[in-house]
C-alpha cells in the first residue's frame, strides 16, 4: 500500500512538474537565451570595471555613481520595453514615429528623464559621500561624469528598444520575457564605457572647462525638465511627471548599494575578479526582476493576476520560474566570471569559491526580488498607477542595495575580504 501510494504521489509530482514546463515553455525558451546574452554581455562591462581600478583611484567616490547609473539605464529603458510589451498586449501598440505616437511619446520620455536623472544622480552621489565623510571628486566632476557617459548611453539605448520592440512586434514575440535581460545587459555595456571615456575626459581636461560643460548641462535639463511639465502633452508628460519621483528614490537605492561596494573597494581593487563579478551580478539580478516586474505588470493589466494580499497560484509560479532562471544565471556568471579574471591575468579566488559567492549572494537577491516584485506591482496596480512606469525602477533599485549588500556580506563571510 505504501509503495503504491509512493508511485501514485511520485507519478502526480512528475504530471505537476510537466505541465508547469509545457504551459511555460515560451518563457523558457526566450528567457534562458536573453539571459545567457544578458550574462555574457555584462562580463564586457565587467571586464570593464576590473580595468578601471587605476581610474577609480585617481577618482574618489566615483565607485558610489557607477551602481545608480547603471541602475538608472536598467530603470529607465527597462521601463520603456516594459510599456512597451504592454501596450503589445494589448493591441496599442504601432510601428509609428510620428509626433504624439506611443513609441514616439515613450523615446521622448526616456531620454528626458535620462537627462534629468543624470544630473540628480551626479549631485546625490556628491552629497551622500560627503554627508558620510567619504573623500570625493568635486560635484562639478560627478555631474559631468553622470551626464556625458549617460546620455551617449541613453542614445544607444534607445535604437536597442526600437529594434527589440519592432522584431519582437513583427514576429510576434512576447518581449516581457526578452526586453529586460538584453536592455539591462546593452546597459551595461554601453553605460560603463561610456562613463570610462567621460571620467578619462575628466582627467585630462582643465577644471574651468568642466564646470562650464557641466553649467551648460544643467541649464539645459532645467529648460527641457520646465518644458516637459508646463508644456507636454499626453504620454509623453504622464510618464515623465510620474516617472520622476520614483526614479529619484530609485537614485538613493543605487547609491546606498554604491557606498557599500565602495567600503569594500580595497578588497575588491586587491583581487579584480570581484569587480568583475560586480555588474552581471547586480544587472542578472535585475534581468530577472525585469522578467518577473513586466509579466506581473501584464498579467494584472490583463485581468489574469489577481492584486490579493498574498499571492495566489499564478504569482507563486512566477516565483519558481525566476528560481529556476537564477540557478541557472548564477552559476554562468560565476564560471564566465572566472574565466574572463585569467584571460585578463587578474587576481581572483578559486573557481569554486566564485561559484559559490555568486549562486549563494544570488538565490538570497532573488528570494527578496520575488516578494518585493510582487507587492510593489500590487500596490501600484491597487492606486491607479501604471505598474510598467514603477514596478521595474523600484525593484531594479531595491534589488541593487540588497544585492550589493548580499554580494558583500558573502565575500566576507567567505574571508575574501
Amino acid at each position: 500500500m505504501l509503495e503504491e501510494f509512493s508511485v501514485s504521489g511520485v507519478s502526480r509530482l512528475f504530471k505537476v512538474v510537466k505541465s508547469f514546463f509545457s504551459r511555460n515553455r515560451s518563457v523558457f525558451s526566450l528567457g534562458l537565451v536573453a539571459l545567457m546574452i544578458s550574462s555574457l554581455g555584462d562580463l564586457l562591462a565587467g571586464a570593464t570595471l576590473g580595468a578601471m581600478t587605476n581610474t577609480l583611484q585617481l577618482l574618489p567616490g566615483l565607485m558610489i555613481l557607477i551602481p545608480p547609473a547603471i541602475g538608472m539605464r536598467g530603470n529607465v529603458f527597462g521601463a520603456l520595453g516594459s510599456r512597451l510589451g504592454t501596450a503589445m498586449h494589448i493591441g496599442t501598440f504601432q510601428l509609428s514615429f510620428r509626433k504624439g505616437s506611443l513609441l514616439r511619446s515613450n523615446m521622448e520620455s526616456s531620454l528626458l528623464l535620462t537627462l534629468v536623472m543624470s544630473v540628480i544622480m551626479g549631485v546625490m552621489a556628491n552629497i551622500v559621500a560627503t554627508s558620510l565623510g567619504l573623500i570625493t571628486i568635486p560635484v562639478e566632476k560627478m555631474v559631468f561624469i553622470s551626464v556625458l557617459g549617460g546620455m551617449l548611453a541613453g542614445f544607444v539605448l534607445i535604437l536597442i528598444n526600437i529594434l527589440v520592440a519592432s522584431v519582437g512586434f513583427r514576429r510576434d514575440w512576447d518581449i516581457d520575457n526578452i526586453s529586460a535581460p538584453l536592455i539591462t545587459a546593452a546597459g551595461d555595456i554601453v553605460t560603463l564605457p561610456m562613463l570610462f571615456m567621460a571620467a578619462i575626459i575628466v582627467l585630462r581636461s582643465p577644471d574651468l572647462a568642466i564646470q562650464i560643460f557641466t553649467l551648460l548641462f544643467v541649464f539645459i535639463t532645467i529648460f527641457l525638465a520646465y518644458r516637459a511639465v508646463t508644456n507636454g502633452k499626453g504620454e509623453m508628460r504622464r510618464i515623465f511627471v510620474q516617472s520622476t519621483p520614483v526614479l529619484i528614490l530609485c537614485i538613493l537605492l543605487d547609491i546606498i548599494a554604491g557606498v557599500t561596494i565602495d567600503h569594500q573597494l580595497e578588497a575588491l581593487v586587491a583581487l579584480p575578479a570581484l569587480l568583475v563579478l560586480i555588474p552581471p551580478f547586480l544587472e542578472d539580478a535585475n534581468a530577472l526582476g525585469g522578467i518577473l516586474t513586466s509579466r506581473f505588470s501584464s498579467l494584472l493589466h490583463m485581468g489574469i493576476l489577481e492584486p490579493r494580499k498574498v499571492p495566489g497560484k499564478v504569482a507563486v509560479e512566477n516565483f519558481a520560474i525566476i528560481y529556476i532562471f537564477a540557478f541557472w544565471v548564477f552559476t554562468l556568471v560565476g564560471i564566465s566570471t572566472y574565466a574572463v579574471a585569467i584571460l585578463m591575468g587578474l587576481g581572483t579566488p578559486p573557481l569554486w569559491e566564485i561559484i559559490l559567492l555568486a549562486l549563494g549572494a544570488g538565490l538570497v537577491t532573488v528570494t527578496a526580488l520575488n516578494i518585493i516584485a510582487y507587492y510593489v506591482a500590487v500596490a501600484t496596480f491597487r492606486l491607479s498607477l501604471d505598474p510598467d512606469d514603477h514596478s521595474i525602477p523600484l525593484t531594479s533599485s531595491a534589488i541593487d542595495s540588497i544585492g550589493a549588500l548580499a554580494l558583500m556580506g558573502f565575500i566576507v563571510l567567505m574571508g575574501l575580504a
